[in-house]
């Protein structure tokens, strides 16, 4: 069995455990997990680039401004997400998207940030990784990111740690869209998610832990990290009907194909 996790992170703090949290993914079964490189603040793009280059075979990276530092980014650090995304080590643009429930950044520069890089997934041709989250009183993140990327013309990317219904699936998914699911789809409470994970095709899907964020259970709680996707993927077999195995393959596949890596 062969899994990827499709979505982590591994900032300064974690840096004197990433070849552990790495070796404890290789005995769980991962062959390879996509690092999202994220904007800090003016200048700083943290270590997940420098983290890739160190495991080449087993990393994939992506850059990308949060839409909770959106506020902060100047012309400078727009001109060097542009170069660095353009070199070929760079395999996706992200994650960008709208985070109605912090608001860390006000909605329209998030918008507006969110639309930048959509034009430079598309000039540059490659993959967008997509954050999306609505606001406590719900109701407008998803639409409205719809309607952003629909605007954008993207059809080739994944909405990560997707967490919506059926309905905002069938819209992502018909816009050419993958969804990846994080340990979010084994909490209580989630029906709606897991009726959408129901739903989705599996040849659409992916799985990822946005570690050290969302473990899954039987780890809530505590910090995440990529070994933990198996649990993740055992969820979504569950939901689905077939065996983990399957679940694997598939996601596995996926992912490959939509970042450009071989395994």
């Amino acid at each position: 069995m062969r899994l990827v996790d499709s979505h982590c992170h591994f900032d300064r703090a974690d840096s004197a455990y990433v070849n552990a949290a790495l070796e404890r993914a290789r005995a769980a079964g991962l062959v390879h997990a996509v690092i999202v490189g994220q904007f800090q603040g003016p200048g700083d793009w943290g270590i997940a680039l420098e983290v890739a280059a160190a495991h080449p075979e087993f990393l994939t990276a992506t850059l990308g401004i949060h839409p909770h530092e959106a506020a902060r980014a100047t012309e400078a650090d727009f001109e060097h997400l542009e170069r660095t995304c353009a070199r070929p080590e760079i395999h996706a643009v992200g994650e960008a998207g709208l985070d109605y429930y912090y608001e860390h950044s006000a909605r329209d520069v998030q918008r507006e940030v969110f639309r930048r890089q959509c034009a430079l997934a598309k000039r540059l041709g490659k993959p967008l990784v997509v954050h999306v989250r609505e606001s406590t009183k719900g109701g407008d993140a998803h639409p409205e990111c719809e309607a952003i990327l629909k605007e954008e013309g993207m059809s080739r990317g994944v909405i990560h740690c997707f967490t919506g219904d059926t309905e905002a699936a069938r819209r992502y998914l018909d816009l050419g869209f993958l969804l990846s699911l994080s340990g979010v789809v084994t909490y209580k409470k989630t029906e709606a998610l897991q009726d959408a994970v129901r739903f989705a095709p599996l040849e659409r899907l992916m799985v990822e832990t946005d570690s050290p964020y969302l473990a899954p259970i039987p780890y809530r709680g505590k910090k995440n990290e990529p070994s933990y996707v198996i649990e993740t993927a055992k969820k979504v077999a569950e939901l689905k009907g077939v065996t983990l195995e399957r679940v694997a393959e598939v996601t596995t596949a996926n992912a490959a194909a939509l970042f450009g890596f071989t395994v």
